[in-house]
């Protein structure tokens, strides 16, 4: 069998064009800004010369045919601006609860949102929840599963190697049928836990050659840490599934001893169907881990705690990653000890 190369593109989501190197969307917007044009100067032309109008048509036409061609960061300028007052017209403030917001204390009211600004409104988040299994609730997108990966080092493998563990990767990538995502995220990196152990550890090592080396490889990392930005690479494997929820005919037959509500038959059916994708993301992730063992590649599933510290980070990239123990939303916060002297009248007069 012969073996060739096939070049694959970069841009695979780039859309189709249609007519001189343009897109049909921007073919029908120019097309609605020239008939539009075109339409105000037969309305106009019996009591306005053919020069003052392309005095105010021309510079419209130039302007609207710039929104839809030109590009920033890969998005033609109509969308951002579209983008723009979509964000200008909704609330700034934004409220994870069901209910409607407080109103804001007195005094906080020289540091809260002024009366010329939107009220706040309810915090719309892609996802609902995360199961204690890691399973990410995308509502009505399915369900989705987070698994973190190591990494193989390819430059510094054989030729031979490099086939060998492109050729597993290949056949994982050969096995998927469902929507797969490979992530790629630089955070930024915090090493002052690990200077404070080497520090502190110092002094029980068995020679004093070894602690000098500790104190300094423990001054190197502080020095690195001033001098530049550290950052750590994390890979993570994003399985979604969807969710089907037509019954099957085992579901329907179970049905037929007794009627039941619409309601509750929907409700029924949902869940079942949740509980079947669930089952389908880990039997799926399980031969991820299979076939990526192969290339040297070892997955691990994220749990609760640690696919919500994921998400979290992923709305704030620029805050350090948080832990995995801090507080759910739902989860109530008990009191430390010793704050039953604590008075709230005391802290009106701060």
């Amino acid at each position: 069998m012969s073996q060739y190369s096939v070049r694959i593109p970069a841009d695979v989501d780039r859309e189709d064009t249609i007519l001189a190197g343009f897109t049909a969307r921007q073919v029908a917007v120019m097309a609605v800004t020239g008939l539009v044009l075109y339409g105000g100067w037969l309305l106009s032309r019996t009591f306005l010369p053919v020069v003052a109008y392309l005095v105010v048509a021309v510079p419209v036409g130039v302007a609207m045919s710039a929104l839809v061609v030109l590009r920033r960061d890969g998005v033609t300028l109509d969308r951002l601006l579209l983008a723009a007052l979509r964000q200008r017209l909704q609330p700034q403030r934004r409220v994870a609860a069901s209910q409607p917001p407080a109103t804001v204390p007195e005094w906080l009211a020289g540091v809260a949102n002024d009366a010329s600004e939107p009220v706040a409104g309810p915090l719309e988040l892609p996802l609902s929840g995360v199961s204690e299994a890691g399973v990410v609730d995308l509502g009505s997108d399915g369900l989705a599963l987070l698994a973190a990966c190591s990494t193989v080092n390819f430059s510094l493998r054989t030729p031979a190697e490099q086939e060998a563990l492109t050729a597993a990767f290949g056949r994982y990538l050969h096995s998927l049928s469902a929507p797969v995502q490979i992530l790629v995220r630089a955070q930024p990196l915090d090493l002052s836990e690990q200077i404070a152990q080497l520090r502190e550890r110092a002094a029980s090592l068995p020679h004093p050659a070894l602690e000098t080396a500790a104190l300094d490889h423990a001054d190197y990392l502080a020095q690195l840490s001033q001098q530049a930005e550290l950052l750590r690479r994390q890979i993570l494997l994003v399985l979604q599934e969807p969710v089907h929820s037509a019954p099957d005919a085992l579901t329907r037959r179970s049905r037929l001893p007794r009627r039941r509500g619409r309601g509750e038959e929907k409700a029924e059916t949902s869940d079942g169907a949740r509980r079947a994708a669930a089952s389908r993301l880990l039997r799926r992730m399980h031969e991820a881990s299979e076939l990526l063992s192969a290339a040297g590649i070892e997955v691990t599933p994220l749990d609760a705690a640690q696919a919500t510290a994921v998400l979290t980070s992923a709305t704030n990239p620029d805050s350090p990653p948080p832990s995995p123990e801090m507080a759910g939303a739902d989860e109530v916060i008990t009191t430390p000890a010793g704050a039953e002297d604590w008075d709230p009248d005391e802290e009106d007069h701060l």
